[in-house]
């Protein structure tokens, strides 16, 4: 991953109905929701069962319809696994996942996230934090935690 972004954040996907009429907007097509998510957040993790049976074409649709920082984390699935090329994609083992991903509805304590951020400022790895059942108000307020942190 080339990218000099330190925390990114998002949802467990991108199509959470409650977002309907409250993020989204009430008449946004449906395929034009990733777009629209890319321009609040920077990083989406999908579940195996969700990007497995994607097909090229809407994988590459999908990186065409974010911006260039924009990444897709992939939980991993079995050993046939095969994620698009793309260092915007990454696929995310147990142990990775254990080093970089920070789970908002898990952990929604924003002063031990700080202090997470602050570990890998040191070590430049990226952090992703995330929202499984895409809770807005934790979203916005690690996003509001790390802009603060300048980051």
């Amino acid at each position: 991953m080339n990218s000099n972004q330190l925390v990114f954040i998002g949802a467990a996907n991108w199509t959470h109905p409650a977002w309907t009429g409250g993020f989204y907007p009430d008449d946004l097509p449906e395929d034009w929701l990733l777009s629209y998510y890319n321009t609040r957040f920077h990083a989406v993790y999908l579940p195996e069962p969700v990007w497995r049976t994607v097909a090229e074409a809407t994988w590459t649709e999908w990186l065409n319809d974010t911006h260039a920082g924009f990444v897709f984390v992939l939980e991993p699935g079995g050993t046939e696994t095969t994620e698009p090329a793309s260092e915007r994609v990454l696929l995310a083992p147990p142990a990775w996942m254990a080093e970089h991903v920070w789970w908002l509805d898990e952990q929604p304590d924003l002063r031990a996230l700080a202090q997470r951020i602050s570990q890998h400022a040191v070590t430049r790895e990226p952090l992703f934090a995330f929202s499984r059942s895409g809770n807005l108000a934790l979203m916005e307020a690690a996003d509001t935690l790390r802009q603060v942190m300048g980051y």
